[in-house]
């Protein structure tokens, strides 16, 4: 009589605080089988590496698929393609600028993205065009009761115009006008989920904490950015041909770090669609 073997999960920490990598087999993966171990692992470790997987583009949106519904950025479906070379990606240059720091993906939306599926064609040389990434749930599960206390219930203003003085110090006001009309929304600085756990709401789009006095506003942004992305809360992957990364949207922030914009990069994504609001 034969036995049906169930698949397990198969992992190892990157990091005490951050990061896991899947060791299982594509066919696997594809399966659907091991969707919600995916799912849990990625909520408890915020990145989940895939090292040299080699999904095909049908691949990696199939992959997506099984782990929840599949946001397309693309009209007909397709995956996004990552690149500062201007003939794939016409909106490379300002890609580049906003993506060097960090930041959460979606911060004027409703319900943000769950998370995004990034795989690596062509890497840039080594020692430049890692992903960093910074686990914001445990940032704030670290912290003193006394700041959890203090930080629990403040808003902050969120816009994609504070962003802009990162890259560019001195900007047009033409372009200052622009990137206000995008728009701005208030967020909680620490989200607490529907899962009861608790993460920070930072990066480059966070202008100012409401009601506090602009000093205390300012050390209170850049204080827990400089606290959430100190080592032991960050992990930077360094790409090879077919990786897949998958990172938390809704429990981490990230980062493009520097590489030539004539390297030849190319990064294939995909993304999952939010399912949980923003709590104000």
């Amino acid at each position: 009589m034969s036995v049906a073997t169930q698949t397990k999960l198969r992992t190892e920490h990157v990091k005490p605080k951050i990061g896991s990598r899947i060791l299982n087999k594509k066919e696997e993966l594809l399966s659907g089988d091991l969707a919600d171990e995916i799912r849990e692992e990625l909520e408890a470790r915020g990145v989940l590496v895939f090292p040299g997987i080699n999904f095909t583009e049908d691949e990696q949106i199939a992959f997506t698929r099984t782990l929840g519904e599949y946001a397309s950025e693309n009209p007909d479906g397709s995956v996004s393609k990552i690149t500062l070379d201007v003939k794939e990606n016409p909106s490379a240059a300002e890609y580049l600028k906003g993506s060097l720091y960090w930041h959460i993906d979606g911060t004027r939306n409703e319900v943000p993205i769950l998370a995004s599926l990034l795989s690596c064609k062509v890497p840039s040389p080594k020692g430049t065009g890692n992903t960093g990434f910074s686990n914001t749930y445990a940032a704030y599960e670290e912290l003193s009761d006394a700041d959890k206390a203090k930080y629990d219930d403040l808003k902050v203003v969120h816009a994609p115009w504070a962003s802009l003085f990162y890259y560019e110090p001195e900007p047009p006001l033409a372009k200052i006008k622009g990137m206000q009309a995008i728009g701005e929304k208030v967020l909680p600085l620490v989200w607490e989920h529907k899962s009861g756990r608790k993460s920070l709401v930072l990066g480059c789009t966070a202008h100012h904490v409401i009601g506090v006095d602009h000093l205390e506003s300012a050390q209170i942004i850049h204080g827990l950015r400089e606290w959430a992305t100190q080592p032991d809360f960050t992990y930077s992957h360094e790409w090879e041909p077919g990786d897949l990364v998958i990172w938390d949207n809704t429990g981490t922030m990230h980062r493009a770090e520097w590489y030539d914009p004539n390297c030849g990069r190319m990064m294939l994504r995909t993304k999952l669609e939010g399912e949980e609001p923003w709590t104000v």
